[in-house]
Order: C-alpha cells, then sequence, then structure tokens
C-alpha cells in the first residue's frame, strides 16, 4: 500500500474542500471496496478524506418518495420499512449483494461508486487502460466471461458490480451531490458513464464532488430485482435485472428495467420497456421482452452465455413481478450457478 495522507472531515463543504483542492484525493466512507483496491495496489490515493461521521444517515419521506442520506449503510437501507414496502428491489438488491458484516459497513452513496471487478482491472500485472490509461485492455483477448454485452468499447469491456446500482437505475432514482460549484441533482441512469476513449472516469462526478443523498421517486407499483451468480456464497453478478412495474387495473401502465452484469454501468432497456407499456401481462409478452432487451448484444469469445441466461432471468423477474408467477424465495434470492443447477437452466434458450 502506497502511502497516503488521512482528513476526517467536520462538514460536507470541508470534506468537498479538501478533496477539491488537493490531486489524487478522495473520499472514503465505509471503505469495503476502496480498502481493497489500495492494498491490491491498484489506487494511490494522495490523500483520504472521511466523511462517515458526516449527519448524511437520515432515511425520511420527500416530495411523496424517499431520500436515503449518503452515509445510510447498506443494512440500515436493506430493512427500513419504507423501502422494503415500497421500493423493493432496492431491498432485495442489497440483501443479495454482500454479506451483512460487508453491509453493516458499506454506504448508500459508495455502493453505486465501486469499481469494476474486472479481474484484469485488479492485477498491476495485466494491461488496463481503466487502471492505467493509454496501456490496453487485455480482457479483450483474454477470458472474458464476466464482461460486457452492451455499451463496451475498444478501450474497455469491464462491467459494473453494483447491485444496488441496478436497482436504483429501475427506479428513476436521483443523486443529490455537492461539489465546488455548488449543489446539483443527477438523474441515476446518468450517474455512470460507458467507457469509450475514457475508461478510467467511471462517472460524471467532478473531483471533489460529493453524493450527500439518494432520493427514491413515489412510486406506487411494484418492483423486483434478481441475479444469478457463479456461487452460493455472495458473489457478483453474472447477469442480473431490476424490474418496476406501474399497473392500470390489470394493464402494465408504464415498465422500467435495468440490466446489470452487462455493462459498463446500469443499462437500462427501452426496448423492453416499450414493448410493455399498456399491454396485458402475460408470458409471451414477456419473452418477447426480453428478445428485445438482448436484441443488441455483442458478446465476447467466453460471454455469449449472457444472453440466453439474461433473457430468461428478465422473463422471470417480470412473471414475479406481474404476480403472473409467485416469487421463488425471500427478499434477496439469488441464484447459484452449478452444474445442472437453476442457473444452467437460466442459461437454455427459452
Amino acid at each position: 500500500m502506497h502511502p497516503f495522507q488521512y482528513q476526517r472531515a467536520d462538514s460536507a463543504d470541508q470534506a468537498v474542500a479538501a478533496v477539491a483542492k488537493t490531486p489524487g484525493a478522495t473520499f472514503i466512507a465505509g471503505g469495503t471496496s476502496h480498502v481493497d483496491l489500495m492494498k491490491e495496489d491498484v489506487h494511490h490515493p494522495s490523500l483520504l478524506v472521511d466523511v462517515s461521521a458526516l449527519p448524511l444517515k437520515q432515511i425520511a419521506a420527500f416530495e411523496g418518495g424517499v431520500r436515503i442520506g449518503a452515509g445510510v449503510s447498506n443494512t440500515a437501507a436493506a430493512y427500513h420499512p419504507d423501502i422494503q414496502a415500497k421500493y423493493a428491489a432496492v431491498s432485495e438488491a442489497l440483501l443479495a449483494g454482500a454479506s451483512v458484516q460487508i453491509r453493516n459497513m458499506a454506504s448508500m452513496a459508495g455502493n453505486p461508486l465501486q469499481r469494476t471487478r474486472c479481474p484484469y482491472f485488479r492485477d498491476p500485472a495485466q494491461a488496463c487502460n481503466k487502471r492505467e490509461p493509454g496501456s490496453g485492455c487485455a480482457a479483450i483477448g483474454g477470458y472474458n466471461h464476466v464482461h460486457a454485452l452492451f455499451g463496451a468499447s475498444a478501450a474497455c469491456v469491464a462491467t459494473h458490480p453494483s447491485d444496488l446500482a441496478v436497482a436504483l437505475a429501475a427506479l428513476d432514482a436521483r443523486v443529490q451531490t455537492l461539489g465546488p460549484r455548488g449543489p446539483r441533482t443527477i438523474a441515476f441512469p446518468e450517474l455512470h458513464r460507458l467507457p469509450g476513449n475514457t475508461p478510467h472516469l467511471d462517472t460524471v462526478l467532478e473531483h471533489g464532488e460529493l453524493i450527500t443523498a439518494i432520493d427514491l421517486p413515489a412510486f406506487a407499483g411494484r418492483s423486483h430485482y434478481l441475479k444469478v451468480r457463479e456461487r452460493a456464497s455472495y458473489a457478483y453478478a453474472l447477469v442480473s435485472c431490476a424490474v418496476a412495474l406501474e399497473m392500470d387495473g390489470p394493464t402494465i401502465r408504464r415498465a422500467r428495467v435495468a440490466l446489470g452484469g452487462v455493462a459498463h454501468k446500469p443499462w437500462r432497456v427501452g426496448p423492453a420497456e416499450a414493448l410493455l407499456a399498456g399491454q396485458l401481462p402475460t408470458e409471451q409478452l414477456f419473452q418477447a421482452a426480453a428478445k428485445a432487451a438482448f436484441a443488441d448484444a455483442q458478446p465476447l469469445e467466453h460471454n455469449a452465455y449472457k444472453i440466453p441466461m439474461g433473457r430468461n432471468l428478465l422473463v422471470r423477474a417480470l412473471l414475479e413481478t406481474s404476480g403472473l408467477q409467485p416469487l421463488q424465495g425471500p427478499a434477496g434470492t439469488a441464484f447459484a450457478a452449478s452444474v445442472g443447477g437453476v442457473a444452467g437452466q437460466l442459461a437454455t434458450p427459452r
């Protein structure tokens, strides 16, 4: 681990000023992912500004929805009664995403900002444009079974690891920030960037810009989150999806669908959403929507299995969210891949 300075902030304004004026400085709260990157010699901050003590740990009603402070722990959010009742996908994503010990430390702002789990990014001996711009991308010609189907570039094919981020994208969350130029609001689907020629830039946040809250807008529908992972213990998604349905009687008035594990950011699928709107829920409709969701997928050498797996996962999520099929398991249920297991079934085309 490289040497660094440490400072605990007493206010959001102080934290922003400290990071903004110091090249290489960054914020830290729970540190459940950040410290790992430092230990792995991937990230070398010059200054860590600790924001864990700031008064950003409230969950409160806000404009018909819910405002979640940036410092709220993943555990507190997952079990909050309003979030469980109104935004089930958020609770499910948090419970599927990490062990209790990690959830107790991880913050709601830090979770969506965690960096890719691409093994080439986390190995300083490998070429990675995200870690070292201009060095190349070893994943493109390497073992890329966990990599992107959408939005990749010749510079990077990594995927975003956060479960929570997928649910927030499907629910049209908004991010409140404080930066050197003052506060601003960012629509959550616009927070993360596609790699293009600058894959080292994960988000649209400016240097020194601090997330202060996440807003979930008023929502009277049903939402659900599901993921497929490689093992039964906590692991990152091979493919995941979050679905939010607003009903008008038996008809789907509005649908929102986001995919995880398939792109550099949570991937909203407009064609599937358009196909579902105004329709009566049926399995045939959901299969058509899943096909549309993956129509533009561009698989790499080793990850084409994600297409049938993702289609079947999305069909199941839609069936369960609409009520056509009962929920199979408690909140936070995730699939564990095994030979002949459920994940093998999901990888079989319908």
